[in-house]
């Protein structure tokens, strides 16, 4: 399985990518006739994977485009698809028919028989959020022009999860917040969050926690909201301030006490540079910090395609293939940390 390195959703190309580092728009739906996946038995889940292959590469959206049969991948290229984001970690795990098509520049994944028969997503950089929703509009439109959707004039589209019932749509940003995690800020946010009715989930989403001061946020309701409603609300709102909030904590780790900022940034580089054993989570803690120095113009020599490449290269199935090999966890600790060595010598 050959992927662009890094995907295209960590350049550093789109609006705001000091805090936002990607941004993404996710669809739910279901094929009216079927079961909900939780409730259909194998047969039904093969047919829905038929019809739903049949469908999506017969669009003018598949040039390009390649069809995963993930109940006959590996396990490590499940998790490469996992750690690009291209699908979702149920979907890597579960042990049912199930697949994924991707397009060549991995802008776009069509998950089926995820929670929901079909889940459309698009990935982009940045706060790039109205390119996506054109994007997924059009990718929507060309494969109910095909399929007849679970959909009611009173709820919209039917989902398996309630949450998702109405415009069936998620959209989400990977933020990078070590301002305020830095400055004990965090746990603030996390609450306004949730009196704005949004999630604030971990690096691999659903069920997963922070690594390295990254946080995806999403919209938790779509039921009597429309898409161009919730864009406006989710873009135009609710994220400006989080940036906001975030690049004030900042400015304050700067003002306050730079020495201790550049002891933190230097401590991370220092170690990432001479380090013989380096776990994954705390890998992600230090390239966040040399992020943050980066951004912050205090690390020059340091390229922030370099660090985007390398949070992506030292997941654990990435790092196994660039080896070109099995690695057991303590083999795996020696190639990161060799691998960040080479990378900021």
């Amino acid at each position: 399985m050959k992927f662009s390195t890094p995907g295209p959703w960590l350049s550093d190309d789109g609006p705001d990518t000091d805090v936002v580092m990607s941004c993404r728009i996710r669809l739910a739906r279901n094929i009216a006739g079927f079961p909900f996946v939780g409730r259909a038995n194998d047969a039904q889940r093969r047919e829905i994977l038929k019809v739903a292959q049949q469908v999506v590469l017969a669009t003018p959206l598949a040039e390009g485009m390649f069809w995963v049969d993930l109940g006959q991948s590996s396990t490590r290229d499940r998790q490469l698809l996992m750690e690009r984001h291209l699908i979702s970690r149920h979907l890597a795990e579960a042990d049912f028919p199930r697949a994924v098509a991707v397009s060549g520049d991995e802008t776009l994944s069509i998950m089926v028989n995820e929670e929901d028969h079909l889940r459309l997503q698009v990935l982009g950089p940045g706060l790039g959020l109205d390119g996506l929703m054109e994007q997924i509009n059009r990718v929507d439109d060309a494969i109910e022009s095909k399929l007849d959707f679970a959909f009611s004039r009173r709820w919209g589209y039917l989902t398996a999860c309630p949450t998702n019932v109405g415009a069936g749509i998620r959209l989400s940003v990977m933020m990078h917040l070590p301002g305020l995690k830095l400055t004990g800020e965090i746990d603030r946010v996390r609450r306004a969050a949730k009196d704005l009715h949004l999630a604030v989930r971990g690096y691999y989403g659903e069920g997963s926690e922070s690594a390295g001061d990254f946080y995806q946020v999403s919209n938790q309701i779509t039921l009597g909201c429309s898409e161009q409603d919730l864009l406006a609300e989710f873009r135009d709102r609710i994220l400006p301030e989080i940036i906001k909030y975030e690049q004030h904590a900042r400015q304050m780790l700067v003002e306050r006490n730079p020495t201790l900022l550049d002891d933190r940034i230097q401590r991370a580089v220092g170690t990432l540079r001479s380090a013989r054993l380096l776990g994954a989570e705390e890998a992600m803690k230090l390239l966040s910090r040399v992020r943050l120095g980066v951004r912050l113009r205090r690390l020059p020599g340091i390229e922030l395609s370099t660090i985007n490449h390398l949070l992506l290269q030292i997941q654990t199935a990435h790092l196994q293939k660039a080896v070109g090999a099995s690695l057991n966890p303590d083999q795996r600790r020696e190639a990161r940390a060799k691998m960040m060595r080479e990378a900021l010598a």
